[in-house]
């Protein structure tokens, strides 16, 4: 499989090599460039950081309704919660699956390549492995409240060669503006590998 190389502007001294579904190397683009010019570079704005881990697992993919773009007319854009997002479901179980889906993509939108939460429909484990989100323990004091920008974020682990290909870039110029504007600012999510969301 042909190397991918991800730089990001503002952080070329982060850049990752991609093989596969796994890290090669890390470090500065300048190096990782020499080392391996016939790799494929893919260019980013702002800064490339391991990805995020949303503790909020259940309370997004399954006391969320995230309704369909048809849907618009009816329930608006905006993922719905409580009391109207269970009456949903009972009215229709089978939203379930498609509503989960969506809030996956949610996530991959702001970065995220991990969840946290007992996930306790098959729905949902069923939209997580199939994104390829990995599953991490919840911090035992969580930001609140449920949100696809959690306060404060929660980074994952230091990128190292050998580990999983499973990163974020932020269209921001550090990991402070990062903290200061979220993980709207997203522009790409990679999971082993794999471009899962990339903003147009």
């Amino acid at each position: 499989m042909a190397l991918t190389l991800h730089v990001a502007e503002s952080s070329p001294e982060a850049a990752v090599l991609v093989d596969g579904a796994s890290i090669a190397a890390v470090g500065p683009y300048e190096d990782l460039a020499a080392v391996r010019p016939g790799a494929r570079v893919r260019r980013w704005p702002g800064i490339l950081t391991p990805g995020l881990l949303n503790p909020y697992g259940p309370e997004l993919l399954e006391d969320t309704y995230h309704p369909d773009p048809r849907e618009a007319d009816e329930f608006g854009t905006e993922p719905i919660t409580g009391a109207r997002a269970r009456a949903l479901f009972r009215a229709d179980p089978s939203r379930h699956g498609a509503s989960a889906r969506r809030g996956v993509q949610r996530m991959l939108a702001h970065g995220t390549v991990a969840i946290a939460g007992e996930l306790r429909g098959r729905a949902a484990v069923d939209a997580v492995r199939r994104a390829g989100l990995a599953v991490g323990r919840r911090p035992e004091s969580l930001p609140g409240p449920a949100s696809f920008s959690p306060v404060p974020l929660v980074l994952l682990p230091p990128l190292k060669p050998g580990g999983p290909a499973r990163f974020a870039v932020f269209d921001v110029p550090d990991r402070a503006a990062l903290v200061r504007l979220g993980a709207a600012t997203c522009v790409a999510t990679v999971i082993d590998g794999r471009l899962v969301h990339r903003r147009r």
